[in-house]
């Protein structure tokens, strides 16, 4: 629809009316048209005043001039009655008759100005309705186009906002799209430093115990890249001799593998150790408690020092068993007679009870502090999540830069699982 222009009288500048100006412009073109229409109204009213006034005035006019001419008629036949009653009264008769004709032809042609001066006043009357009708239908015509044309500008604006909108609801489901990849990312490499950082405490704790349990052996650490186990206790008896080694793993994972296994092995022959000893969190899947796996025994944390102890104890009764009966049996003989024995057995099953309560203990606080802990945090997630939600209806109408609603730092990603 083409615009509707506006040329300045003065400075012959064109331009488009706004909405007040739109406004103001139907306001004076409706008060116009009724102005003109009211004063039409009153030109009507006034003619028909005075062609009525005309009408009867011609009526009159000819009824008195009839009447005149009757009574002139009248009295000229008495006197032509008087004066030749005999001779002049057809030609009398015959003028009254030429002279009822002739204003009979008068009345008609009359009556003939009067209907087509009606006719006149009633296309008049036709053509300001027709001009009337005409100026509506523009103003109506008018009144649709500029309708049509808001409508058609308040659709676009919504169309405009509605993109507006849906591009920023995609940039914001990007932007947390990047933040879950990188809160991903970042709790990867978090939990993958944690796991290391926990394994090398776990070592160091490890030598710390064994160091202040057994201070007559010679506790070693095997350094950082180097093959082998991470701790070697060298067995002293109390006279200070070496009389064997035991070989400690120290694992803090989720998971256990086999693997673990066959490389303890491996380092225990190449080290000359005469026991191996895997320190874990996880067992094998049919192993919920300390055993022994291909030669080589398993254990958590809370039970090493025992077991250390009892190993150890088995390491220097060998090593007096061959020194007193070198000539009686074989070294691994006599240790597996020790271990199969009931002084053992005792021995184990007294320090695996104490540990096994020790263990049911230290599990139901675990359990209740992650209990505990999982439940702080689905709150924190509620509470996150919700203040994300506001936060994106307010930037979504404000704007982002409008309001500060960030909960944590700038620059500290929010992390939702």
């Amino acid at each position: 629809m083409a615009a509707f222009i506006i040329n300045c009288p003065n400075c012959h500048h064109q331009f488009e009316p706004g909405e007040s100006m739109r406004e103001e412009i139907q306001k004076e073109l409706r008060n116009q048209m009724l102005d003109w229409q009211n004063k039409k109204d009153q030109e009507f009213k006034l003619k028909e005043q005075s062609f009525q006034q005309i009408i009867s005035d011609k009526e009159k006019e000819a009824a008195l001039k009839l009447e005149e001419e009757k009574k002139k008629l009248q009295s000229e036949l008495q006197e032509s009655i008087k004066k030749s009653m005999s001779s002049d009264y057809e030609n009398k008769l015959k003028l009254l008759e030429d002279a009822a004709t002739e204003n009979a032809e008068k009345l008609k042609e009359s009556r003939k100005k009067e209907l087509e001066y009606l006719q006149k006043e009633q296309a008049l009357q036709n053509r300001e309705a027709e001009l009337q009708l005409n100026v509506q239908r523009q103003l109506m015509e008018e009144r649709e186009k500029l309708k049509e044309q808001l409508l058609k500008d308040e659709s676009e604006k919504i169309n405009l906002k509605e993109q507006e909108h849906q591009l920023r609801v995609k940039e914001l489901e990007k932007q947390l799209d990047d933040q879950k990849k990188l809160a991903e990312e970042m709790r990867r490499k978090s939990e993958q430093g944690s796991m290391q950082l926990q394994g090398e405490v776990q070592e160091l704790m490890l030598e710390e115990l064994l160091a202040a349990s057994f201070p007559f052996d010679k506790i070693e650490e095997v350094g950082k890249g180097v093959r082998g186990a991470d701790c070697i206790q060298v067995v002293h008896n109390r006279l200070g001799v070496e009389t064997g080694k035991i070989i400690y793993e120290s694992k803090r994972t989720k998971d256990f593998s086999n693997d673990w296994i066959e490389k303890l092995k491996t380092d225990m022959r190449n080290l000359g150790a005469d026991v191996a000893v895997i320190v874990t969190q996880a067992f094998p899947k049919d192993m919920d408690r300390f055993g022994e796996r291909d030669g080589v025994y398993i254990c958590t944390f809370a039970e090493v020092k025992s077991v250390a102890l009892v190993l150890r104890n088995a390491i220097l009764k060998v090593h007096d068993a061959k020194k007193s009966q070198e000539n009686k049996g074989d070294k691994m003989v006599m240790l597996y007679d020790y271990l199969i024995g009931t002084e053992f057995s005792e021995q184990w099953k007294a320090i695996r009870e104490g540990f096994m309560n020790m263990r049911q203990s230290i599990q139901r606080e675990r359990d209740t502090m992650e209990k505990l802990w999982k439940a702080r945090e689905k709150q924190l997630e509620k509470v996150l999540l919700n203040a994300a939600h506001i936060r994106g209806s307010i930037e979504g109408i404000a704007g982002a830069d409008a309001v500060n609603l960030n909960i944590t730092d700038d620059n500290e990603p929010i992390l939702l699982d």
